[in-house]
């Protein structure tokens, strides 16, 4: 018996069961008949939608939320939806109308959520988003769809005090230095519970790019740079979100960056003019190290791919790049057909559909920039792209039409894929979720406890000259100070940050002098770079400054205390040849909590972590000449450049010997 939920259209019996009359004719239609394939469902449904409510399904639009307008009378269904008209949009499409208008006359059906109320907040949004759906001439729902939520530190593109967070693991770099597919698994299946409670019904996750040049931005959400873990990391998080298939209960994924964003030019990215290009100066790196996850993504059934912005640059890499005998187009990939028809759809046979990155039409529309908009989605379309993100232009859809770009059989090609989805989701039988059980499964305590473990496992010993466990045998009566050096630290912060530790428990004397310890604690969080800003220069990985910590007070701490313990949150591969020296102990973190690093430094937790990722020997070598050449490849995994180096080192060596490679990791 499948589950029928509906607040506007009526019901129907047909043969004893009860379907949704979406198109209110009294008949049950095929797009109706939830016992029929969702292909089959799918093609009837966009057979029947005139040209605008075709365009409107191929944009996806980010949607504020109605519980933050601050005037009442620009909200509508008690204060949920936001019906304000704001001239502009973030990525710089035309301007955003109400919420009623965009789903009602715009005909758009595919919404981004980027605020994080609490859980049952977004559930009942959500819903009156589904309300208002339903009652329009079809009845076709709507999907929206957010970036990951479930990992601790992750960007945030709308921060508000009211946040609350989904359970935080730690970032994809910590799950990788933990190693254990099973703990993905786990991972993907308890945030899939979470994602289905307050009715996020398509996710933007995750990354399945190799994290190659260690300057990248992005380097972070990403599982590391081992091709071959990335597959099957990739593979367990889309069966752990989707199923073996989709279903009524499963998370739809977008895997990105197609076909790797990971091979950047000096670490610039491609949201700005400086990183427009992927770049292959190696011979086969892009089959060898880039490919691989997405085949797999591929393999395990995900739902759509995500191109990324960038063109692949025929002057700046080894040309032909298998499986390619010849040249790129010099195109970005959303817009590029032999990339996405071709490779995509044609060699790795992907069956889903391919949704652009966000802004493609306006400001990333990098290759493609002397074509009119119009034009632009034409071009996507025609390479295979199926829905634009992140944009509410229908009319440029529409023009793209009217103007013999596009055929209407070629919108209805992309529609189908689209409502396929939908219809697997089973969000035409029951697109509504219950807010109050959304509270609760997002504070299941078996979450909270799985994710406070992965924390815990995701911590890397890098150096240990003897020094650790500093348990209450190895302490003694010795003081131990606790500091912490990030961006935009505050003292309420740092005093935070010594209760949370505090709060473990743990049997050690702690004081607030430095100069009154035997024993210092210092955690950095080094911070550079922008997300959509290229910085002057190459990403400064150096730990000082200009990275936000303050080096000097970091010596000085060395110099008053005689051991000291250093942990570093490697969100991107620093250079430590700083840090490391003035360090007895050394442990890096991958956007985990303190208190995990806590634990491993006093003695409540052996460390189980390895490196996801090989850490630089130190500036010379990731040195970029005066003609852009960087002096190991960036296209090539940490652990492989030495093969590319006539000799010379890339990865870091400590004062011990130890040699920070993919795979190492202490313990005691």
């Amino acid at each position: 018996m499948r589950e029928i939920a509906s607040r506007v259209k009526p019901t129907i019996q047909v043969d004893g069961e009860t379907f949704k009359d979406l198109n209110g004719d009294g008949e049950l239609q095929p797009y109706e008949d939830w016992r029929l394939p969702p292909a089959e469902r799918a093609a009837d449904l966009a057979s029947r939608m005139e040209v605008d409510e075709l365009a409107g399904m191929l944009v996806i639009s980010s949607r504020p939320m109605g519980r933050y307008q601050t005037d009442p009378e620009k909200a509508s269904l008690g204060g949920l939806l936001d019906e304000e008209h704001h001239e502009t949009h973030m990525f710089g499409s035309p301007q955003l109308e109400g919420t009623t208008e965009i789903i009602t006359e715009k005909h758009v059906r595919h919404f981004i959520v980027r605020e994080s109320p609490a859980p049952r907040h977004i559930a009942e949004w959500v819903n009156a988003l589904q309300e208002l759906a339903e009652g329009t001439r079809l009845g076709v729902p709507v999907i929206v769809a957010s970036n990951s939520r479930n990992e601790y530190g992750g960007f945030s593109f709308m921060p508000r005090p009211d946040d609350v967070d989904l359970t935080l693991w730690p970032g994809t770099l910590g799950l990788a230095a933990i190693g254990d597919l099973d703990l993905i698994s786990d991972f993907a299946e308890k945030s899939r519970a979470e994602f289905d409670a307050i009715n996020i019904r398509k996710g933007y996750m995750y990354m399945a790019d190799t994290a190659t040049d260690p300057r990248w931005f992005r380097f972070n959400g990403t599982f590391g740079e081992d091709p071959v873990f990335i597959a099957e990391a990739i593979r367990r998080v889309i069966r752990g979100f989707q199923g073996e298939q989709l279903g009524e209960d499963s998370i739809a994924l977008t895997t990105k960056h197609f076909p790797g964003g990971g091979a950047r030019e000096n670490g610039f990215d491609p949201h700005y003019a400086e990183g427009k290009f992927n770049c292959y100066p190696t011979p086969g790196s892009l089959e060898k190290y880039h490919l691989p996850p997405f085949i797999a993504a591929v393999e395990a059934g995900t739902s759509s791919v995500m191109p990324y912005y960038a063109i692949p640059s025929d002057e700046k890499s080894a040309i032909p790049q298998p499986p390619f005998e010849g040249g790129f187009e010099q195109v970005g990939f959303t817009f590029n057909r032999e990339i996405i028809e071709g490779l995509l759809r044609g060699r790795l046979g992907h069956e889903g559909y391919v949704n652009s990155d966000s802004g493609v039409l306006t400001k990333m529309a990098w290759g493609v920039e002397e074509l009119t908009v119009p034009e632009r989605v034409a071009k996507a379309l025609e390479a295979g792209t199926d829905i634009i993100a992140d944009t509410n232009d229908v009319a440029s859809v529409r023009a793209a039409c009217d103007q013999g770009l596009v055929s209407r059989e070629r919108l209805e090609l992309s529609a189908r894929r689209l409502l396929a989805e939908m219809f697997a989701l089973g969000l035409f039988e029951n697109p509504y979720r219950d807010p109050e059980a959304a509270d609760r499964i997002v504070a299941d305590p078996t979450h909270t406890a799985a994710a406070a473990e992965a924390h815990r496992r995701s911590v890397v010993l890098l150096k240990n000259s003897g020094i650790l466990p500093l348990n209450e045998a190895a302490l003694g009566a010795r003081t131990v100070y606790v500091e912490c050096f990030e961006k935009g630290l505050t003292v309420e912060r740092l005093d935070q940050v010594r209760e949370e530790i505090e709060g473990l428990g743990l049997p050690v004397r702690f004081t607030t002098d430095y100069r009154e310890a035997d024993i210092a604690w210092i955690h950095l969080h080094p911070f550079t770079g922008d997300y959509f800003t290229a910085t002057p220069e190459p990403l400064d990985l150096a730990i000082h400054e200009e990275t936000n910590i303050r080096i000097a007070k970091v010596r000085e701490i060395r110099a008053a205390v005689p051991t000291m313990v250093v942990s570093v949150n490697c969100w991107l591969p620093w250079l430590l040849d700083e840090v490391e020296p003035m360090a007895d102990a050394l442990i890096a973190g991958f956007d985990c909590r303190l208190t995990a690093i806590a634990e491993v430094v006093f003695g409540q937790f052996a460390p189980q972590g390895r490196l996801p990722v090989t850490l630089p020997a130190g500036p010379e070598a990731i040195a970029v000449d005066e003609d852009g050449i960087c002096a190991s490849p960036n296209d090539v995994p940490g652990y492989a450049k030495e093969e590319h180096m006539d000799g010379r080192p890339y990865a870091y060596v400590d004062a011990d010997s130890n040699r920070y490679v993919l795979g190492h990791g202490l313990s005691y």
